[in-house]
């Protein structure tokens, strides 16, 4: 737009701007946009939401407490309403990228909820008949507001996209896990044959991986269920009436349905974000565990003939724009590079939150955003992965059988029948003349077949047997 016409002026505290006439955002914002052309990325849609409950309830508890007009914080309710449903997403334009406190992204909150407002108050947008500061800013201040946010977008995004995701992945693990008990493999240790396993049972361990990983994430609940409002500048809590922070905590626990409070110390909420960096370690710790299950899948469906082989993965699409017929675990894939990105934002999260001087943490705008973009992707990741990949793996069931038998770590279960010295003979001979374990120790009448069948069952040695009985 370069016509006049097109544009609205407003005002702030250094005078006039051109706003664009279709926005609700005002002078501040304008600023911004222009002050911080960054990266073109702006905060995701819980950041925007989490906004919105902390202005609402603000203005509920300022009702309660008789500090803003009644008509005037209805309609601040109403407004900030639309923001936490995601009516006016194109509102916020701020880059990411800003003033350290989050102060441009607090003031297009303000702006957009007090022109709203103003409308439905029945005023003219741009009048400030509701205005961003004295209405909707009422008893806050950016340095805790966004905090605010911050945590209440980070808790949801946690309870209601991140816990779910993978309380999913553990149950179609769990699944494979009772469906593949039955198949004894080879285990691998250093990359390398070891004792014989069952499918079932390494499954089992993923499904424990995920599992440990919901009650890592969720154990930062307390931490993050403290909120900053009420504590303006500084943390002295400046400007703001003695009841104003307990209460707006309960209208915000109220809106989300999670347990929120006031901050412990409201200098340690505003001038460190350690309960970020310690979240932000339980999702990479999680991306791990999902990491590493994804790259252990990858190994047992390599082939189809010259890989391991030993599950069958599913075709989800085409693996080649050259080699006709070939299947890669793409979805695996996805969830090993969802991994990379996480450890990258965990090291921007745990840099900002060890920072800021004195009494303000400079990175809140760079801590919210890689937070909540960590959250989503293993969100995402971890519900594809469970139900387009995990859930239509196939066990190799006679693939695994013969490759079991031919083990040479199958000598270890001759160790307290023959001893240590002479399974390793055993191993080493059936190694060079290219036979079974079984072959050798029976030709070589260590064993007779009867006792090769007992002692080298390779489904018995899946299970912890009591030495020493008769």
């Amino acid at each position: 737009m370069t016509d006049d016409e097109d544009y609205r002026v407003e005002r702030d505290s250094l005078g006039e701007m051109k706003v664009p006439e279709d926005a609700y955002w005002g002078a501040q914002t304008q600023r911004a946009v222009e002050n911080f052309p960054i990266s073109g990325l702006t905060f995701q849609r819980r950041f925007v939401r989490a906004l919105g409950i902390v202005k609402k309830a603000a203005a509920k508890a300022n009702l309660e407490l008789d500090l803003v007009p009644e008509e005037k914080g209805e309609a601040i309710i109403e407004a900030a309403d639309e923001v936490i449903v995601g009516t006016h997403d194109d509102q916020f334009p701020v880059d990411v990228f800003q003033t350290g406190s989050g102060t441009s992204s607090n003031m297009n909150a303000n702006e957009v909820i007090a022109n709203r407002a103003t409308e439905i108050y029945g005023g003219e947008v741009g009048s400030r008949e509701i205005h961003p500061n004295d209405h909707v800013n009422y008893g806050q201040s950016s340095n805790d507001v966004v905090p605010t946010a911050m945590h209440v977008a980070s808790l949801e995004a946690i309870e209601k996209d991140v816990v779910p995701a993978l309380e999913t992945l553990a149950d179609e693990l769990e699944a494979k896990e009772s469906e593949f008990d039955g198949v004894v493999k080879t285990g691998r240790t250093h990359l390398q044959d070891a004792t014989p396993v069952r499918l079932g049972q390494e499954f089992g361990g993923y499904r424990t991986q995920i599992q440990k990983g919901v009650k890592r994430v969720a154990g930062v609940r307390d931490h993050l269920g403290e909120l900053a409002l009420g504590g303006t500048a500084t943390g002295t809590g400046l400007n703001t009436h003695p009841d104003f922070p307990a209460l707006a905590a309960q209208f915000i626990s109220a809106e989300t349905g999670l347990e929120f409070r006031e901050a412990d110390n409201h200098f340690e909420a505003q001038a460190a974000h350690d309960a970020m960096g310690e979240a932000h370690g339980a999702l990479r710790t999680v991306a791990g565990s999902m990491n590493k299950i994804a790259n252990d899948l990858r190994l047992l469906a390599s082939g189809p003939r010259n890989g391991l082989g030993e599950i069958e993965q599913p075709e989800n699409q085409p693996g080649s724009s050259i080699m006709p017929g070939k299947i890669n675990p793409v979805v695996a894939e996805s969830v090993n590079q969802v991994h990379k990105q996480v450890v990258g934002n965990d090291a921007a999260v745990s840099a900002g939150a060890a920072r800021g001087e004195l009494d303000l943490n400079l990175y809140k705008p760079v801590l919210a955003y890689n937070f909540l973009q960590s959250a989503n992707l293993i969100a995402n990741a971890a519900e594809t992965f469970g139900e387009r990949f995990v859930a239509k793996l196939e066990a190799n069931e006679e693939h695994c059988r013969v490759r079991v038998e031919q083990s040479m770590a199958l000598a270890t279960a001759l160790n307290p029948a023959i001893g240590y010295d002479a399974a390793s003979k055993v191993a080493k001979q059936a190694l060079a003349e290219g036979k079974s374990v079984r072959e050798v120790a029976v030709a070589e009448g260590y064993l007779t077949e009867e006792e090769a069948d007992d002692v080298l069952d390779p489904a018995a040695m899946t299970e912890r047997v009591i030495l020493g009985d008769d």
